[in-house]
Order: structure tokens, then C-alpha cells, then sequence
């Protein structure tokens, strides 16, 4: 196979880079397997993508060469996309390579859920700070934030985060203007489902439930056919706003309340008397509570969100039948006390033949998992046509443009 006219060239660029992206380092034997193009026209692609700095090659293991050597080719560990997740408790920001690791993670933890302006500001800051030290030789192809609330798909217009007190926030705009990057903003539960579908506990598995738990709330994706669902307006997955099913009235703390006040992580953070922890310190709080004498207290609201939550995905089998539930945040710190219990519950409330298949699975990207997912969706236009990415002979931010931001398909 070789290639026909520009058009070609752009997706067999994309394709290449992409799969470098999601499966890791490959031969230029393997990718000439894989894409069914000729050795040549493989040789080609891979050294325009050398030239734009977006791959690196090298020679394979000797000692496991077998025949004629075919090089090595991978992702280049200087492009690197800015990912941030402002929530009530702290702001998280890290930058993060094309191959999904971190370059650089910080947390900083305030005292009051931040306005758009002051995580802005932040961000600014600490950007460039970066850029005078741990990503001096990045390049940084945007930033992608991960809202935990409403945001609008067709122009990344925040509409509602009800615990940051966020409403009609042109978030994008305020970051670009401040950095002078490309901006991508989306909903931090969608991200985290697309995360874990590309490369986490889903990968590979068309039909998912995500809910991911924190400061603020619960959220989550869906992944269906193998295409992330976001609904007319991009708000779909906020299963934290639905009425939770309590079967024992002693159970139900908040009258009248919806899931996420019900299913808590303020609730479980009092209960080991923290005001606030990030995703390990609470994990290990729960698990060994700083009050020996709380340990009695902490196990029963353990159980007692573990059976309500076990309804809420009951109710989410029947209605969506995935094969698989992925469980991520203070979510699946109290799935993992006991999954197997947990999942049964859950069959003994669904349809039979809903969960016939059914996998409950905690989220193992753990906590970069909206990290990772707010930077897929920066690299998504770079994936799509890595020929419009300059010769990054020299570090390059690239572009200004703010681009509307629902969760891409996969």
C-alpha cells in the first residue's frame, strides 16, 4: 500500500503517531504490520514525524536481534500537554508526555473553593516556573482542564460548577489569554472515563459505566459502542444528581438528598476527622483510622455508603447494561474493601441477565486519571494531523486557539 495524495499523508501520519500513542514503542517492522504500508512509505512517514519532533527512534536490543534490524520508534518524551483539575480542596496540576506519564504533579490545597480568576492565576504562575525548569526543553502543545461540573460541548463554556460556585465561566478564554496556549475544557468525570477506556481498567471494552468520586462530588462517563456519549448539550453522566434508592431509612442521612450527598467524601473525611486529604491520604486514614477508637464508627459509614452505592449502580446496569464498571476517586476506595461483595450486591438489586457478564473494576490510573484525560483531549488535534505541528527544533508552544471540548471518541 502506499500513499494517494495529501490527504493520505495526513491520516497515515495520524495513524502512526496514534498508535505510538495508546500502545507505547513499536518496531518499524510492527508498524509496517499494523498500518499494512510498505517498508518505504513507513521509513518516510516516521522521519517526518522525526523532523516534527513528535518521534524518536533508536536502534533495537542486539541481543535480541533476529535478522535485519528494524528500529525502534516512540514518542518523543519532550511533547508534553499542561493538564489541571481545579476542585473545593486544591488545585492539581501536572504536565503530562505524549506516552501518559508525568513530567511534573502539584497539589495546592486551599482553604475555600477557588474562583476561575485565582485558578487562572495559579496555573500562570506555576507554568512558568515550569518553563524555567522541568519543562525548559518541552514542548508544550496546551492546556486541558478537567471542570468538575456542566460544560457546555460545542463551546467549552462552563454552565454550572455548583461546588466551585462556577456558572457561565468562559474558563478557556481566561486560560489562553493568560498563557497564550491552546485551550481545552471539559467535565473531569468524562475525561476520567475516556482515560481509563484508552489506557486504564476499560481498555479494550466497548460498553462502560464510569463514576468517579471527589471534593466535589460524584460524576461520570460512558462509553458506549465504543463511543464516549455526551448528550445534546455534552452533560450526560451525572449520576450524582440522581435520587438514590434507600432501602433501610436509618441509612439516609441527607433528607431529600441526591447520591453524591448520600455517597460522600466530606462524610468519610470527618469520619477520620481530616479536613482535607488527597486521594492516598484517605485511603490509608480509612484504613487505619488516626482514632483507633473511630475505627467502629468509620466501618459502619464505610457499609453504610458501600449499600447505597450498591443501588446506584443497580440502577445504572439496568438502564446502560455494560460489561464493565469502573469505579475511580474515594469511589473506588470504598469498592475495594470488598469488590466482589460490592458487585454482588449489585446483581442481587439489577436485572439477571444484565450482569450476567458484568466486571466491577477500580480505575487504575488512580489519581492521574483526570490528569491523563484532560491532556487526550489537547493531544486529540495533534493526533488528528501531526503535520500541523511546526519543526520542533527548538521548544514550541503552539497557538492560541480555544477549542470547545467534548470528550472525544476513541
Amino acid at each position: 500500500m502506499s500513499l494517494v495524495g495529501p490527504g493520505g499523508r495526513q491520516r497515515n501520519l495520524s495513524t502512526i503517531l496514534t498508535l505510538l500513542h495508546r500502545t507505547g514503542p513499536l518496531s518499524r517492522a510492527s508498524l509496517t504490520e499494523a498500518t499494512r504500508l510498505n517498508r518505504s512509505t513507513i521509513a518516510d512517514l516516521v522521519g517526518q514525524l522525526v523532523r516534527h519532533g513528535l518521534v524518536t527512534e533508536r536502534a533495537p536490543d542486539p541481543a535480541r536481534r533476529v535478522g535485519r534490524p528494524s528500529p525502534i520508534v516512540s514518542v518523543s518524551p519532550r511533547v508534553v500537554a499542561i493538564a489541571v483539575n481545579p476542585e473545593v480542596d486544591a488545585i492539581t496540576l501536572a504536565a503530562v508526555r505524549l506516552d501518559q506519564t508525568t513530567v511534573v504533579r502539584e497539589r495546592h490545597e486551599v482553604d475555600r473553593p477557588p474562583t476561575p480568576e485565582e485558578a487562572t492565576a495559579l496555573l500562570a504562575a506555576r507554568l512558568e516556573a515550569w518553563r524555567e525548569g522541568v519543562l525548559a526543553d518541552a514542548a508544550i502543545v496546551g492546556i486541558g482542564l478537567a471542570v468538575p461540573g456542566l460544560v457546555r460541548a460545542s463551546d467549552g463554556l462552563v454552565r454550572d460548577a455548583p461546588h466551585l460556585h462556577w456558572r457561565d465561566v468562559p474558563l478557556g478564554d481566561l486560560v489562553a489569554e493568560a498563557t497564550g496556549l491552546l485551550t481545552r475544557v471539559a467535565n473531569d468525570a468524562s475525561l476520567g472515563a475516556m482515560a481509563e477506556h484508552l489506557f486504564g481498567a476499560a481498555r479494550g471494552v466497548d460498553d462502560v459505566v464510569y463514576l468517579n468520586g471527589g471534593a466535589s462530588g460524584i460524576g461520570g462517563g460512558l462509553i458506549v459502542g465504543g463511543v464516549a456519549v455526551g448528550g445534546s448539550g455534552g452533560y450526560a453522566g451525572e449520576f450524582g444528581q440522581n435520587r438514590p434508592g434507600i432501602a433501610d431509612g436509618a441509612d439516609r442521612l441527607a433528607a431529600d438528598g441526591v447520591l453524591e450527598d448520600e455517597v460522600s467524601r466530606s462524610r468519610l473525611l470527618a469520619a477520620v476527622g481530616l479536613d482535607s486529604a488527597d486521594e492516598p491520604t484517605l485511603a490509608a486514614a480509612l484504613a487505619d483510622p488516626p482514632d483507633p477508637g473511630s475505627r467502629a464508627a468509620v466501618s459502619a459509614e464505610v457499609a453504610r455508603q458501600r449499600r447505597i452505592l450498591s443501588t446506584a449502580l443497580a440502577n445504572a446496569v439496568n438502564v446502560l447494561n455494560p460489561s464493565v464498571v469502573v469505579l475511580g476517586g474515594f469511589l473506588a476506595t470504598i469498592a475495594d474493601v470488598d469488590v466482589d461483595d460490592l458487585l454482588a450486591r449489585v446483581r442481587a438489586q439489577a436485572m439477571p441477565a444484565a450482569t450476567e457478564d458484568l466486571q466491577l473494576r477500580l480505575a487504575s490510573l488512580a489519581e492521574d486519571r483526570l490528569l491523563i484525560g484532560a491532556a487526550e483531549v489537547v493531544f486529540d488535534g495533534l493526533l488528528a494531523d501531526p503535520s500541523s505541528v511546526p519543526e520542533l527544533s527548538e521548544p514550541v508552544h503552539v497557538g492560541a486557539e480555544v477549542i470547545a471540548a467534548a470528550p472525544s471518541s476513541p
